[in-house]
């Protein structure tokens, strides 16, 4: 019983569990890319512009990657977004034409314009919007 009460922390390495997720976000991002036909250039720039060879390197090995924790929070922008599109546009077709279609909610830019910006606060107006939408509907 006294090992339930226990307030010490679990033995396991605290980063254990972020290198879990940063590697389960990469695997997605890749197929999110794919999805919206993102230029090599135009991932970086979602991911934070991390090195050519440091992206190239936690594409060819995510389960390696150790990623910035600005990296992990666009990671998870990106994931939050594409899963929203997935359900508010249930056409896979339609939700990953989305992002690059004008849009009066980013000035008539298009979503993706309005992430490749540059910094987590443009990925978080996307999603943002998106979770929006799915509470309330279009």
């Amino acid at each position: 019983m006294s090992a339930l009460l226990s307030t010490q922390r679990p033995t396991a390495p605290a980063g254990a569990s972020l290198e879990r997720m940063g590697a389960a976000g990469l695997k997605a991002f890749v197929r999110i890319a794919e999805h919206w036909q993102l230029s090599v250039d135009e991932q970086r720039r979602l991911l934070g512009e991390p090195a050519r060879s440091t992206f190239f390197a936690w594409r060819k090995q995510p389960d390696k990657a150790t990623l910035p924790r600005d990296t992990l929070e666009r990671l998870s922008n990106l994931v939050g977004i594409y899963k929203s599109l997935q359900i508010l546009l249930p056409d896979p077709a339609a939700a990953d034409a989305w992002v690059r279609k004008p849009n009066t909610a980013f000035g008539g830019q298009s979503a993706l314009a309005q992430m490749l910006a540059g910094n987590v606060s443009d990925l978080n107006r996307v999603r943002r919007l998106l979770d929006a939408a799915r509470g309330g509907g279009w």
